[in-house]
């Protein structure tokens, strides 16, 4: 596996479960880990996080010589 395509996988997976987390935001879908209830802001910050890493490693899969 070479770096491009770590950084590339990388970059859709985070970017994935941004799309994911904003969804959730919009449209108020709960979200449960065995009896325990995630609040909306929780998705925010993970949001924010996961949208970091996605741009971060797009970044880097942009300078990376094949």
């Amino acid at each position: 596996m070479t770096e491009k395509f770590y950084l590339g996988i990388s970059g859709l997976i985070f970017a994935v479960i941004g799309v994911l987390h904003l969804l959730r935001i919009i449209f108020g879908w709960s979200a449960k880990v065995g009896v325990i209830v995630a609040p909306l802001w929780v998705s925010l910050i993970v949001l924010i996080i996961a949208a970091f890493l996605s741009f971060w490693a797009f970044r880097l899969y942009r300078t990376v010589t094949p």
